[in-house]
């Protein structure tokens, strides 16, 4: 497989991007707090209409944070990217909650999992850590770095900070509330001031969303996989022929087979409740160059193209039993089914996939 294109083609994009850095930040440049005259409308032709409404005064504006305009600058916001999580209006305190969602056994113990990974980012420790009773303190590291010039020069450190992370659950143990709190701050560059310590705390706040975001992803995808892995084994129906077997009951079978089977590159012709059969339509996926750059091949199951009819039935033991039959209604013999049935394995491991 080509290998190299995909890195190439990722090392032109950040090259691309890292050209964004010539264009400075000056959202905040004193220029931006100037309201100069009206536009100077030679005779003859008219003023143009500005709504009294939004008139300010020709002035020169003062744009530090800590003068009398800071409330003009909108307060950092807690990014509530993860599933089940949720933040209250108006709170003053940097704070998210999570809702243990499906596939998490201990609520406190993930959280903390994702500000460890948190720390080993940024290359840190934990100085003070007393998790049992609900709090973490953060050795030293740094939210805040100036990006000087291009990616092969250094990066310097504008500022670096302690918190302390508060983990409080709630009697139920569904629900967990994650606030931080900073302790500590350096800096020869920026002074400390409330709008900072406001964006600095909420800040590290999001970055242990983030990773729990993520880490309850990578979880999701190992529940779905070992869910697929599960769900279907070789086997035998009532009449003696080879057939998937899984333990799902029949009635769910049958509503998620064809979803199934679609995503496979089966075509459902028709869903025969009546006679617990689905009839299905098989052809081969073409594989194109693009799909092996970008890494999507699709699965080339081991039958031939053609029409197939996939009975399913209930066995003495209470199994779900899946047998296939050809365009000719001839079962498929045993080492087909075998071979079909690793393979369909393989697409629900690597899927994440679910019968």
């Amino acid at each position: 497989m080509q290998y190299w294109v995909p890195k190439a083609l990722t090392l032109g994009v950040l090259i691309g991007l890292t050209g964004c850095s010539v264009f400075p930040n000056d959202a905040h440049d004193s220029k931006n707090y100037r309201v100069n005259e009206a536009i100077s409308v030679p005779s003859g032709l008219e003023q143009p209409y500005q709504d009294p409404e939004y008139k300010m005064a020709v002035a020169v504006y003062d744009n530090n944070p800590d003068g009398e305009n800071k409330l003009y600058r909108p307060p950092q916001q807690v990014l509530t990217l993860a599933q089940g999580s949720w933040a209250e209006n108006k709170d003053k305190v940097a704070r998210v909650y999570f809702d243990k969602n499906d596939g998490i056994e201990d609520l406190s113990a993930f959280i903390w999992q994702s500000l460890d990974g948190v720390m080993a980012n940024h290359n840190t420790r934990v100085a003070r850590d007393a998790r049992q009773q609900g709090t973490v303190e953060t050795d030293w590291y740094s939210l805040i770095k100036k990006d000087e010039g291009w990616f092969w020069e250094d990066i310097v450190e504008v500022s670096r900070q302690r918190f302390e992370f508060t983990v409080e659950q709630k009697e139920h143990q569904r629900t967990a509330s994650l606030s931080a709190k900073l302790l500590d701050y350096q800096s020869d560059i920026t002074p400390l001031n409330d709008m900072l310590k406001q964006q600095l705390e909420v800040r590290a706040l999001n970055e242990v969303i983030a990773e729990f975001d993520y880490r309850y992803r990578l979880l999701a995808v190992e529940l779905r996989k070992q869910q697929g892995l599960l769900s279907l084994e070789g086997g035998f129906d009532s009449d003696g022929n080879a057939a998937m077997l899984t333990l799902v009951e029949k009635s769910a079978v049958m509503d998620r087979l064809s979803n199934f089977l679609e995503r496979v590159n089966f075509t459902v012709i028709r869903l025969d409740r009546d006679n617990d059969q689905v009839k299905i339509r098989y052809e081969a996926p073409d594989q194109s160059v693009w799909d092996s750059i970008w890494g999507e091949e699709a699965t080339v199951l081991p039958i031939a193209d053609g029409d197939y009819v996939v009975k399913v039935s209930t066995t003495d033991d209470g199994q779900t039993a899946l047998t296939w039959l050809d365009g000719e209604e001839q079962v498929l013999d045993a080492q087909t089914m075998e071979l079909l049935l690793q393979s369909l394995l393989e697409v629900l491991r690597s899927r994440g996939l679910q019968i």
